[in-house]
């Protein structure tokens, strides 16, 4: 097929890297991609944000399917456009990616679909926030109503903190105030054609900067895969899926069907096991990042039959995706100063040396081409790139990762050294 894949970051490199490891040899295309997609894709000018744009390098380049990658496009009703002209999507309508741009749409969802979740209450003035801080207590959580590139949710203790947060992003808009749910939390992927899903493998990430769970949320760390723990408490993975897949995913789906909204694409749910029992945390519209980089290597079925079949409407006629019984993690390097104020137009050394390591791939995430032929990319964001290691256990893949971005210089970078640390003893 020929496929055109909108994005610029880690996810989107992650998905070109799938296809283009399946037996039948795709024709790749990315809009904006980066210095590694450049590699394993033909770069594209097109203006991701633009249905009708993106419609015509379709037409005029015969895609047989377009992959939306980021959110914003998403929100901004680029897949309307295109299936308005029949052109196959994969990403949901403008309505249905609200589930991830208005945590409030999202929760409405929920409460209608009887999906289990925190309670929240929606605040759109300062005193507001405090009325409900009142109501909740302490750990306070805050997140921003829209989009936030990851970086809208605050939990903490500190309640001038807690409201520091939503100041900020008040004046963009209300901010949901939710309970503070308490566990272990895991991301599961759902393929969706507006009524039938298939359920990819968990995956667990580190959303703050620094070792131990210290310092500010982040777009994510690192992540894992599979989830070993999972079988202590619920008997094995598969049956964590299908629990979550009948009290989650198809109560939501349906509820979007029901409601005029069919929901085509990938449903991202962020799930805490709390001692009540399984509940979402919040939904995204598309493959989540980091754990997208861990969970697409595992995958036996080829990512372009799955996708194609969502897009198209017949997920049905898939069977469940099949993954392999090896171990993915990955670990983020990160711009000095991410993720506040993020250093950039550095020099990325020593890639080829990190990845030649065995069971090692390198993943683009914010990264330009060098100055000069020859030359050395250069950093453009906060998280650079992501290291993946595939290993037989967690102790090998967590050895490789290390080992390969001990490789890699950038001025000022930071990683954290304690990704799956906790499954590989």
């Amino acid at each position: 097929m020929k496929i055109l894949v909108l994005g610029s970051g880690a996810r989107e490199h992650a998905i070109i890297l799938a296809l283009a490891a399946e037996e039948a040899e795709h024709e790749l295309f990315a809009s904006p991609g980066n210095a590694g997609i450049a590699e394993d894709a033909t770069l594209a000018t097109v203006d991701q944000l633009d249905g009708g744009a993106v419609a015509a390098f379709a037409n005029e380049n015969s895609i047989d399917l377009v992959v939306i990658g980021p959110e914003a496009p998403l929100v901004a009703g680029v897949a309307d456009e295109l299936r308005e002209r029949g052109i196959p999507v994969f990403g949901p309508g403008r309505a249905a990616a609200q589930l991830e741009g208005s945590k409030a749409f999202a929760k409405r969802v929920m409460d209608a679909a009887s999906v289990p979740t925190g309670r929240a209450v929606r605040a759109a003035s300062e005193s507001e926030v405090e009325a409900a801080f009142d109501d909740l207590g302490a750990p306070y959580v805050v997140k921003a109503d829209g989009l936030a590139a990851g970086k809208g949710v605050i939990v903490t203790s500190d309640r001038a903190e807690a409201l520091a947060h939503a100041v900020h992003y008040l004046p963009s808009g209300p901010v949901l105030v939710e309970e503070f749910l308490s566990g272990p939390e895991v991301s599961l992927f759902f393929l969706s054609d507006g009524d039938t899903v298939r359920a990819l493998s968990p995956a667990q990430d580190f959303k703050r900067a620094f070792d131990g769970d210290a310092g500010p949320n982040t777009g994510g760390m690192g992540a894992y895969s599979p989830l070993p723990w999972l079988a202590e408490r619920f008997g094995s993975e598969q049956e964590f899926v299908e629990l979550v897949t009948e009290q989650v995913a198809l109560p939501v789906i349906r509820q979007m069907d029901a409601e005029g909204t069919p929901f085509i694409g990938l449903l991202y749910a962020g799930l805490i096991l709390t001692d009540a029992g399984v509940k979402v945390i919040e939904f995204n519209a598309r493959f989540g990042d980091p754990e997208t980089q861990v969970v697409l290597p595992r995958l036996r079925t080829p990512l372009s039959e799955l996708l194609l079949a969502a897009a198209s409407g017949h997920l049905e006629d898939e069977p469940q995706p099949e993954f392999a019984d090896d171990v993915a993690l990955t670990v983020v390097l990160a711009s000095e100063g991410y993720p506040e104020a993020p250093q950039t137009g550095r020099q990325i050394g020593g890639l080829a040396d990190a990845a030649s390591v065995e069971g090692v791939r390198i993943v683009h995430a914010a990264t330009a081409g060098p100055d000069a032929p020859g030359g050395d990319p250069v950093a453009t964001g906060g998280r650079v790139l992501n290291v993946v290691s595939v290993g037989a256990d967690f102790a090998t893949a967590r050895a490789q990762a290390y080992d390969a971005i001990g490789r890699i210089s950038l001025d000022g970078a930071h990683f954290r050294r304690d990704i799956a640390a906790g499954v590989a003893e």
